[in-house]
């Protein structure tokens, strides 16, 4: 990683960005020779990924040829606009954002146990508390989708929060992001390190 500075490296932040994140997209090899890019709902269990697809389509046909993925996740935080620099220098605009790579193999998991285990997984992640009802072999949807798990050979993560900058600076950014006050910039301005309240 070019950018070290950004680097993370702790397994349990890197835990926290995937199980945040509600959309990741896959990237797999066309028979065409191009990549194919798709996003999809996922889940993180169990150290792998998960996800549902129907039973038929390009990326099932692109896995089958070739097994072998990357898989990317990210959380966008606040965009750093104009008004952040007195200057308006166009290369000082920039987009503040938690991601997550992951490169490894990808196969369909046969029903059963595991199969059924990634879907309560999936369902718990995305429904949340709202009174679901488990599935099992028997809900409606179980056999006509797959569930894709893909099992990671390296993984990579970074969040950028403005590290390269001096502390004058961070700290700049986040008082004019605080007085902005979009949607976001509260969380960006705690992620950066800084109490939103205290400054």
């Amino acid at each position: 990683m070019r950018r070290k500075h950004c680097e993370i490296t702790d397994p349990q932040e890197i835990e926290r960005i995937l199980c945040s994140a509600t959309i990741g997209r896959l990237a797999t090899y066309g028979s065409d020779g191009y990549p194919y890019i798709t996003a999809v709902n996922f889940v993180f269990y169990q150290g792998k990924i998960y996800f549902h697809c129907a039973p038929e389509g390009e990326k099932l046909d692109n896995l089958y040829g070739d097994s072998r993925v990357c898989f990317e996740v990210d959380i966008p935080l606040a965009y750093i606009d104009a008004g952040a620099d007195p200057e308006r220098r166009v290369n000082r605009l920039h987009q503040l954002y938690h991601c997550v790579i992951i490169r490894g193999e990808a196969w369909v998991v046969p029903d059963g146990p595991l199969k059924l285990a990634a879907l309560n997984a999936l369902v718990a992640k995305h429904e949340g508390d709202s009174g679901w009802e488990s599935v099992n072999e028997n809900t409606p949807g179980y056999q006509a989708c797959k569930v894709v798990e893909i099992l990671p050979d390296y993984i990579s993560a970074k969040s950028d929060l403005a590290q390269n900058k001096t502390p004058e600076d961070r700290l700049a950014l986040a008082q004019y992001l605080k007085t902005r006050n979009r949607p976001g910039d509260r969380e960006t301005v705690q992620a950066m390190g800084f109490d939103p309240d205290g400054l």
